[in-house]
């Protein structure tokens, strides 16, 4: 029974992760109607800032604050200079763009940090939290940093001027530049939130799956998975989603068909959901006349 718990919650612990970046994923999607398959590797670039700086000496939250600040910085830049030029191009123009992003981090972070793995520090106690033996005090503190991101930007996004501005600038941009919100910065703004928000979910996955240049490959693959569960247009879906899908991820990977076909869990899932339900569970069914 102990080990049922303790993949439950570590299936938790990894769901947040996956919820972060599905969140990132639903935030560029709601804003430019594609996939940004760079995600992952902006969130792996920013941990290799947070590394950096880390051996520099920094203390490691003061490290993980400045990284997220960084990891903004480099979502804005990317969506000024390099996406927005091609924002009304074909959306084969778009994926291409998407693709080369990747490419491009994943090659850049190779010959700068070297494809050599790195262990990454986690700040939270080597041991169990008050004598519990079926939850790490990674595992804990990871589902405790997420919960307060998310809490964060549920804040941001419902009760603050900008966070309003951001939401109706992705949902209707048109109306939006009626009414003198400035469409491009907010949704340069959006592309920076994604990237924080995919900063914190490497360094808190670091730890685990250790740091190196593809070290995000799969964990995009299994937060698409949990994006498509929750509907890709729904934050909150995509939330509950990287819940389920960690959870149905460690679950099945102990019980049924072992840790060398985990991966397959996200893929099936994918397909599952493209087929029977393409929306989701809380996406948005939009119905065209003709």
């Amino acid at each position: 029974m102990e080990t049922f718990v303790h993949q439950v919650v570590a299936g938790i612990a990894t769901g947040g992760v996956y919820a972060s970046l599905a969140l990132a994923l639903v935030m560029i999607y709601q804003s430019t109607h594609h996939i940004n398959f760079a995600q992952g590797e902006i969130a792996m670039f920013a941990t290799y800032m947070a590394w950096t700086l880390i051996n520099a000496g920094v203390s490691y939250w003061l490290a993980f604050v400045a990284t997220i600040f960084l990891a903004f910085t480099l979502g804005v830049l990317i969506q000024r200079i390099i996406i927005q030029p091609v924002e009304k191009a074909p959306v084969l123009n778009v994926v291409v763009v998407f693709i080369g992003l990747l490419v491009i981090l994943n090659s850049i972070a190779g010959w700068v940090f070297t494809y050599t793995i790195k262990s990454f520090p986690s700040p939270f106690p080597k041991e169990p939290p008050f004598g519990l033996h079926f939850i790490s005090s990674h595992e804990l503190g990871s589902i405790g940093v997420t919960l307060v991101l998310l809490m964060l930007l549920y804040g941001f996004f419902k009760f603050t001027p900008l966070g309003l501005a951001m939401r109706a600038a992705a949902q209707n941009p048109d109306s939006s530049r009626l009414v003198g919100i400035r469409v491009g910065w907010m949704l340069a703004l959006g592309w920076g939130l994604a990237a924080a928000i995919g900063s914190v979910a490497g360094m808190m996955i670091a730890p685990v799956v250790f740091l190196e240049p593809n070290m995000m490959s799969g964990i995009l693959l299994y937060a698409f998975a949990a994006a498509l569960v929750g509907g890709i247009d729904s934050p909150g879906g995509a939330v509950l989603g990287g819940f389920i899908v960690g959870i149905l991820e460690n679950i099945l990977g102990a019980y049924v068909i072992g840790t060398e076909l985990k991966l397959s869990v996200a893929l099936v899932l994918i397909i599952v959901v493209l087929t029977i339900k393409p929306a989701g569970l809380f996406g948005k069914v939009i119905v065209s006349r003709v």
